[in-house]
């Protein structure tokens, strides 16, 4: 089968012949007919964050079980399933506690790139040698192995090309501004970066009842995009001093904001944009490397930041939802999806991410 590897890091990914091994105890091989492309695997495929080579990249993966390995009793051949960039082993005591997206494999599974559970295990080989798995999952490819509980079943009438970027960009921008914010309707909130995090944060803002929200980026673009999905203000980057902006726009700083950027000066922008008493929250993935400097005068004000990993959803009880309400039109992902590619075009996807060209890109592979 093809899939996207990357060899070295800085290099572009190579579409190659690989072997991908049927699926052990609790997997499942999924034939993959899209992937969304997400900023997170940049960071791998730069070096921002460490990851064994070689690997296979793309983590929004959504396709049909062809075959499931001994155990599984959660999906059967034919089931429509997207995948999902945390993993929720179930059994530790964040899980039990119901924060599935902070489980304790989380960690081990993004560092190690190899499946949950089975540390160091893959299913992928190039002649003979092993291949890991970005965040377990390997999904810009024609085919994955994946653990059963790193996929959510989905209605079979939604187009897989469309929801597949719910496997993390969207998911985590909603459930950033819904959950993990703690909104209130008519709260402010202030939104830093519009790509498919930072756009879905705003389409979450206005699920939750927002009553200002404040669209924060460099690209006129991206900043029209916003507009159309809820924007109630949008605000240039590098023309306009956000800070002071978004204060003059709320009266003070906003309630709350969201830094879907991944960079360290952006959240020390958004810190600055909120109120006393406000909340921060980091879902962008900033460089290992990259440190934040505040007076801790701050916290006495009442400040607060917070880190979120898949906006804190629940899997298997979000993700259907989330799907039902964009069937039903409330969730409006059409607009955020401007280029698709091919498989054999994965290295011009990745390039129009990183030049900002793009505003979401999905990766049509069946």
């Amino acid at each position: 089968m093809k899939a996207a590897v990357q060899y070295e890091v800085g290099k572009p990914l190579v579409v190659d012949e690989v072997q991908l091994e049927d699926p052990q105890d609790d997997e499942i091989k999924v034939k993959i007919v899209a992937c969304g492309v997400c900023h997170s695997d940049l960071t791998f495929m730069k070096g921002d964050m460490p990851a064994p080579m070689p690997i296979v990249m793309g983590h929004e993966g959504a396709g049909i079980v062809e075959k499931v390995g001994p155990r599984v009793t959660r999906v059967k051949p034919g089931d429509h399933v997207l995948m999902m960039v945390s993993y929720a082993c179930g059994k530790c005591a964040l899980c039990a506690q119901g924060k599935p997206t902070q489980c304790v494999e989380n960690l081990p599974v993004m560092m190690m790139a190899c499946l949950p559970e089975t540390y160091g295990a893959t299913r992928l080989r190039k002649d003979g040698k092993p291949i890991n798995h970005v965040f377990g999952l390997a999904a810009m490819a024609e085919y994955a192995v994946v653990k059963e509980r790193s996929v959510v079943k989905v209605r079979e009438d939604a187009p897989l090309d469309k929801i597949c970027i719910m496997g993390c960009g969207v998911t985590t921008g909603m459930g950033a501004a819904m959950n993990t914010t703690g909104i209130r309707p008519g709260e402010s909130i202030v939104i830093y970066g519009s790509g498919g995090v930072g756009l879905s944060a705003i389409m979450g803002a206005k699920l939750a009842g927002a009553g200002k929200i404040i669209a924060v980026s460099r690209s006129d673009r991206k900043l029209a995009v916003a507009k159309e999905l809820g924007a109630d203000f949008v605000v240039k980057s590098g023309v306009e001093d956000p800070v002071a902006k978004v204060k003059e726009l709320t009266g003070g700083g906003a309630d709350y904001a969201v830094e879907a950027v991944g960079k360290a000066d952006v959240m020390m922008q958004a810190f600055g944009s909120i109120r006393n008493g406000g909340r921060l929250v980091i879902a962008g993935m900033a460089p290992l490397v990259e440190m934040l400097t505040i007076a801790p005068f701050e916290f006495l004000l009442g400040k607060c930041i917070i880190g979120t990993v898949q906006g804190d959803i629940i899997h298997s009880v979000d993700v259907p939802r989330f799907v039902d309400m964009y069937m039903q039109g409330k969730i409006p992902l059409d607009k955020m999806i401007s280029h698709t590619f091919k498989l054999a075009q994965v290295n011009e996807a990745y390039t129009a991410l990183d030049k900002s060209e793009a505003v979401k890109t999905v990766v049509k592979i069946a």
